[in-house]
């Protein structure tokens, strides 16, 4: 009789890079924090390792520059030889494009047990290709990181539903949470009166996340609100085309574009408030980081975002691509200060309830253990005794996508859309 396995579950995750990002800093903060007696987590990087990379390469086993070129057909035997020689048990490939295909395919030719990919976006530029769906029949799960998200992967993707899993992204609320004697060291740190009211963005530099939405709708709230100025933390391809908008409309003086920051825990608590423009989205971390801090929100009504900005609750929804709405939601923030701070109060209670890091957390571990025990089975693999589910009410393991739905169940976004063991083969 074959002895039960104790030692930990051995996964790789697989991601293009580690720039500082959204997708990035949550598989970070993820590897970082998964119980280490259940999962050993490396991270395999196609191109460079990135800032990120550089981080927590002494902390978790890292490979980079498995991939040398777009057309480098070699990556497939290198992915298979990794994970035949670390012995993988899972591997979670983490959004789109080229690490979704090859990950999966080298995971089934070196037999790994359980396969499957982590998205975090509703379409362009990361929507998933008709080459990666052709990989559906080998995949034991898509895991989305919101309820609608979950929705959007079974409807738009054509994902089975027993194959689509809601985690939900999860920030440090000990690391993000409200600090008032921040307000005076940013205006000091950017040369600024005490009473200036700031307008904070945190979002790469890139065309869906419409920047210049928001370069539009200041005209309109220095009209009421003179004394507002805009931080744009990020970097990327729009910055010159963000600076020219931003000189040609007059705004110069109110605009502070301060590149990427890995402090933006400091920077999130001095906010009066927070902004999103973006063309799509799934469940973004800023929205979610300035909630920690205590800081209301206003953001488009795209993709999962509906979820965490709850209008006139956590924040003000506003209509996608629409200047004059983006305007008018900051302008009602700054109108009202006790009652965006009782948003932002309402923001970080919302976090600390169903988005904190621990949530995320014990879904992928929960998830993790759950595929490979079933797997394990129906495989003739050992039994695995290291496979102790965490118990959360934000995170019930039996219910699924089709059970209720968010816009009139309180709290349902939190259900998780695994199924139950028997449902996976």
């Amino acid at each position: 009789m074959t002895e039960p396995r104790t030692s930990p579950l051995n996964v790789s995750f697989i991601i293009t890079s580690l720039p500082v990002g959204g997708a990035e800093t949550l598989l970070v903060n993820l590897v970082r924090r998964l119980d280490k007696s259940l999962v050993q987590p490396q991270v395999l990087c196609l191109k460079e390792a990135g800032e990120l990379g550089d981080l927590i390469a002494s902390e978790v086993p890292l490979q980079s520059q498995l991939l040398c070129g777009k057309f480098d057909f070699r990556i497939l035997p290198r992915l298979i030889s990794v994970f035949r020689s670390q012995q993988t048990d899972v591997v979670i490939t983490v959004g789109a494009g080229d690490k979704m295909f090859w990950g999966r395919l080298a995971a089934r030719f070196a037999k790994v047990p359980v396969i499957c990919s982590a998205l975090h976006s509703t379409g362009w530029p990361d929507g998933v290709s008709k080459l990666n769906q052709i990989l559906t029949s080998i995949t034991d799960g898509f895991i989305a990181c919101a309820q609608n998200h979950a929705r959007h992967m079974v409807e738009y993707e054509g994902f089975p539903k027993s194959k689509v899993f809601m985690i939900p992204n999860g920030v440090d609320t000990l690391r993000f949470m409200p600090n008032e004697a921040l307000r005076g060291w940013l205006r000091s740190q950017l040369n600024l009166p005490a009473d200036v009211k700031l307008i904070g963005i945190v979002a790469a530099l890139r065309e869906e996340k419409n920047h210049l939405q928001l370069v539009l709708a200041a005209r309109d709230i220095l009209r009421e609100h003179p004394n507002t100025h805009f931080l744009l933390v990020g970097d990327g391809p729009m910055r010159n085309s963000i600076e020219n908008s931003i000189g040609e409309n007059g705004l110069t003086a109110h605009f502070h574009l301060l590149g990427t920051r890995s402090d933006t825990h400091l920077i999130l608590p001095a906010l009066d408030a927070f902004v999103l423009t973006s063309k799509n989205e799934a469940n973004p971390v800023s929205i979610l980081e300035a909630l920690a801090c205590g800081i209301p929100v206003a953001a488009p009504r795209v993709g999962s975002i509906h979820e965490t900005v709850i209008h006139e609750k956590t924040g003000l929804l506003t209509t996608p691509l629409d200047p004059f709405s983006t305007a008018d939601a900051l302008s009602r923030l700054l109108d009202n200060a006790v009652w965006s701070r009782q948003l932002g109060e309402n923001g970080r209670s919302e976090v600390e309830q169903f988005w904190s890091l621990d949530t995320m957390v014990g879904g992928y571990e929960n998830l993790i253990s759950t595929l490979y025990k079933s797997k394990a089975t129906s495989l003739g693999l050992p039994e695995w005794l290291g496979a102790k589910k965490k118990k959360s009410k934000e995170f019930d393991l039996a219910k699924n996508v089709t059970q209720q739905s968010p816009s009139t169940v309180p709290g349902s976004v939190f259900q998780s859309f695994q199924p139950s063991p028997t449902q996976v083969s």
